[in-house]
């Protein structure tokens, strides 16, 4: 433990003894994951796509963005909430500028304009820093139209009004969110749209949504999810693959459950696996089956119970929250936190359809490190232990 005084009034002391060390701390240990994993998958995947003369780039890159990443974790988690809301705000607006600009100035990869060449900094994917700015941002307009609401009923009026804030500030979030999912659907990234309007359901859901409009949204997205399956050509080989194995190329699915099953309970040994040599996105959306064989089940139930541990601790923090505005948005971080890491460990198992999305600070990537880092250090700072005193000076 960190040597400060409860007495110390500094912005570290204040900090300190504010922040919640448990979720800091299983957060630390999936970055220190993310470490070993690179160790483990990186050079593999360097000497096969770029020579073995640059193997050790893969690496040191990755290494960078870690450091960054728990730096930038840190930075933000000393932020007040009226601090989350401006630089989220400000981040939602230039995220989804820089996302719109990859249909016009980004390059393509695998049928998709979703990165953009950065100087000194590489590729870069803006829609990864889009997500949890739009779901702090999505909270605090909700919350406005809750605490309109609740304005409206304490003057005893009634009636429709668009104009009134009850109405307005929702409305202004829907009309951001289809601003958002017309530019992920011309990228096209189906799967990031999908996880944009799963939060935004649920802090719908959380503000008190009514149950049939719930329903309503949910059919809707069923709908949508059919739709794409009979629109979206590679959504449909996906399903059809994760259906019927004989209907495609199913090579980096049976690679992955080969690989959980060469590693057993403690696995082959770090550095003695075989499948971070065949599969292409070993180091990525695959990490999790590199973990499985190297290291084994019980590894793997340790980085598992890491992402339910965040979950969960965030969400028993929440149950003691009276603002509303926090608690949307840490119920958009962390479902969206949750959901990330779900999605990628059900595909690598083949509990569901396979979909490009990483895992939270394990797999390689720097925008999606970096990104991550920033929504987990807003949790981190909205569910600080705040006081009247404490709100006084934020």
């Amino acid at each position: 433990m960190m040597a400060i005084s409860r007495a110390d009034n500094s912005v570290l002391g204040r900090w300190w003894w504010t922040i919640d060390r448990w979720t800091l701390a299983a957060l630390l240990a999936l970055i220190g994951f993310g470490y070993v994993m690179m160790l483990a998958a990186s050079p593999a995947v360097a000497e096969r796509v770029i020579g073995s003369a640059s193997r050790s780039l893969l690496l040191a890159k990755q290494v960078v963005f870690l450091g960054l990443a728990a730096a930038l974790m840190m930075i933000v988690s000393m932020l007040s909430p009226r601090g989350v809301r401006r630089f989220a705000l400000v981040g939602c607006f230039v995220a989804l500028a820089m996302t719109a600009a990859t249909l016009v100035i980004g390059f393509e990869t695998k049928g998709a304009r979703r990165w953009l060449n950065i100087p000194l900094l590489g590729t870069m994917q803006p829609s990864e820093f889009l997500k949890p700015c739009f779901a702090v941002v999505a909270a605090w307009l909700i919350a406005l139209g809750k605490e309109a609401a609740a304005a409206r009923a304490a003057e005893g009026r009634r009636g429709l009004d668009l104009l009134h804030g009850r109405y307005l500030w929702p409305l202004l979030a829907l009309g951001l969110l289809a601003v958002i999912a017309v530019v992920l659907k011309s990228q096209p990234d189906f799967g990031m749209l999908m996880v944009v309007v799963s939060v935004f359901l649920a802090q719908s859901f959380v503000a008190g949504l009514n149950l049939v409009l719930v329903g309503i949204s949910a059919l809707g997205g069923v709908g949508l999810a059919i739709g794409a399956y009979f629109i979206l050509p590679h959504v449909r080989s996906r399903v059809d693959r994760f259906l019927d194995p004989a209907a495609g190329d199913t090579f980096q699915i049976t690679k992955s459950m080969e690989a959980f099953g060469y590693g057993g309970l403690f696995g082959r040994g770090p550095g003695e696996g075989r499948v971070k040599n065949l599969i292409p996105d070993a180091h990525a959306d695959f990490v999790f089956a590199v973990a499985g064989e190297e290291f084994g089940f019980v590894i793997c139930a340790v980085i598992l119970l890491l992402f339910g541990f965040v979950v969960v601790r965030g969400l028993w923090r929440l149950m003691a929250e009276s603002d509303m505005f926090v608690v949307l948005a840490a119920t958009g971080l962390l479902a969206q936190f949750g959901l990330q890491a779900f999605v990628n460990m059900a595909s690598t198992l083949h509990l569901i359809p396979t979909k490009g999305m990483t895992l939270p600070f394990v797999s390689y990537g720097g925008s999606s490190v970096l990104a991550i880092a920033m929504g987990m250090g807003m949790l981190l700072a909205l569910t600080r232990k705040r006081g009247p005193r404490l709100e006084a000076r934020e």
